[in-house]
């Protein structure tokens, strides 16, 4: 008798914990999404901020935005692009969170509105390539080029067709006095990443 109350209990141990199991998992998928939905809000903001803080360099300021944009591919991954999202909807709200105070379509389709769409792309595919290759050696570094070379790419493509198709004046004027200083950006954001937890 004695065995066989162990064996129901053992029984009722099982089924309980069977059928706890998959609130356990939604508990965890819906915390998992709080997360991802959390830190995009932030990044979002971080992005902004990053804008208010401008220097007028010929046609294109240099501001933190990027450096925000680095991180978010580092921390979110392949929900990078979330933030970014979040961020241009809340520039096309009439809120003045693009360099230089600006906001709406206008900042959009302008000379810079080629990085703030890198920013939406080179953190969608450069956060993807971190999601499938997070195992691999210096998957993090490698995402980051991706990313730089997207906004940057997109950057001169936009502001060449504003300089009628300049494609030199707007190398020299729009991307290669930016390249030390996001290099320096990305240095910054693989080693804060290290520090939070993901």
């Amino acid at each position: 008798m004695t065995g066989g109350s162990e064996k129901s209990k053992m029984l009722t141990k099982y089924l309980y914990i069977v059928n706890k199991f998959p609130f356990s998992v939604s508990m965890l998928q819906i915390r998992a999404k709080s997360r991802v939905i959390a830190l995009s809000s932030l990044f979002a903001a971080l992005t902004a901020v990053g804008a208010w803080i401008s220097i007028p360099i010929l046609y294109v300021p240099l501001t933190l935005q990027t450096f925000f944009v680095y991180l978010s591919v580092l921390v979110l991954k392949r929900n990078a692009f979330v933030s970014q999202v979040v961020y241009i909807l809340m520039g096309l709200a009439g809120l003045p969170v693009f360099s230089r105070g600006m906001s709406g379509y206008g900042a959009l389709l302008g000379p810079t509105g080629g990085y703030i769409l890198g920013f939406l792309v080179g953190s969608f595919v450069s956060g993807l390539f971190l999601e499938r290759f997070s195992e691999r050696r210096l998957s993090k570094a490698v995402s980051l080029v991706i990313c730089v070379s997207i906004i940057f790419g997109m950057g001169w493509a936009v502001l060449s067709y504003w300089l009628r198709w300049d494609f030199n004046l707007a190398f020299w004027s729009g991307v290669a006095p930016f390249l030390p200083g996001d290099a320096l950006k990305a240095f910054l954001a693989l080693v804060l990443a290290k520090r939070i937890p993901t």
